[in-house]
């Protein structure tokens, strides 16, 4: 039986590269009033999103997950067709989209006994969702089957890593995601703050002083990174993520690569625009990237 993938809009693939992969995004939602939610890319672009935080650096948006409802209305065209359903959502510890997904699944099941509907705590966001979901779609042109890409998928999430920095503390102190006497001292310092995603959450790996000086050690733990698990950068899929600055993360990739090279083999790395999901968090200004290793 054939399976379609889905993904919640955490995975900042884009309309383009969802629809080439043939991939089903269900939106999360923001505000910036908090009362009026618009739809992320349906209602509102990314583009559109970051413009509004750079001309109103006082504002402060929040966002929202999918319902299950979106969830049982994403669902249901596959399970009319008699297509099971793999599901891919952000970390359990950044959101609630996996329980909507999971209570979607489990109503569509009365109706659909026959179609599997399998939803997956990948464990990552943004970006790194992004790419994971990409080997999904992978995995499923070259003949896996349903079992078999559940079963990978589950094998190489825990290899994801994101490796960034953001503009400043502010958001992150909004979000929840720092506590805010550290964040209001790093903030009066002027510090920026380097931080890694694995395993579902965040932790610090270092400051710096300026913007420059943080990608130049974003790179440096790229590098550390695969000399501390004994593997090549050519087994693994990796993509820059950005805010506001494509420029900026122009050249920021270009560096990188360059550093992958003197080590590894690897090709070209390509460039994810961070949504709204994340960006509520990060502010207009997160650079840094992901990296996970591919399913073969």
């Amino acid at each position: 039986m054939a399976y379609q993938i889905i993904t919640d809009g955490s995975c900042d693939l884009g309309e383009e590269r969802a629809r080439q992969a043939g991939v089903r995004v269900v939106p999360f939602y923001v505000t910036f009033d908090g009362q009026s939610y618009q739809k992320e890319i349906e209602e509102i672009s990314v583009r559109e999103f970051y413009q509004e935080m750079v001309d109103h650096p006082d504002k402060f948006p929040k966002s929202s997950l999918p319902s299950v409802q979106d969830y049982v209305e994403a669902f249901t065209p596959y399970a009319q067709e008699g297509k099971d359903i793999i599901c891919l959502c952000i970390t359990t510890k950044f959101s609630g989209s996996y329980n909507s997904a999971k209570t979607a699944a489990d109503l569509l099941a009365e109706e659909y006994p026959e179609v599997r509907i399998q939803v997956i705590d990948t464990m990552v966001n943004t970006v790194l969702q992004g790419i994971l979901v990409l080997e999904a779609a992978r995995m499923q042109r070259d003949g896996l089957s349903f079992d078999e890409a559940v079963a990978a998928i589950e094998r190489i999430k825990g290899t994801g890593r994101i490796i960034f920095t953001v503009g400043n503390y502010e958001y992150l102190i909004h979000g929840g995601r720092i506590g805010k006497v550290m964040g209001t001292a790093a903030s009066t310092l002027g510090i920026k703050p380097l931080i890694m995603l694995k395993e579902g959450e965040i932790f610090p790996t270092g400051i710096t002083r300026s913007r420059k000086k943080g990608m130049a050690r974003l790179i440096e733990q790229t590098k550390a990174h695969f000399g501390k698990i004994g593997e090549s950068p050519d087994g693994y899929r990796i993509v820059v993520g950005y805010g506001y600055d494509y420029e900026e993360a122009v050249g920021f990739r270009d560096r990188l690569e360059a550093s992958l090279k003197t080590y590894s083999n690897f090709g070209k790395v390509d460039i994810f625009q961070i949504g709204a999901t994340i960006g509520v968090h990060t502010g207009p200004y997160p650079i840094g990237l992901g990296l996970i290793k591919k399913y073969k």
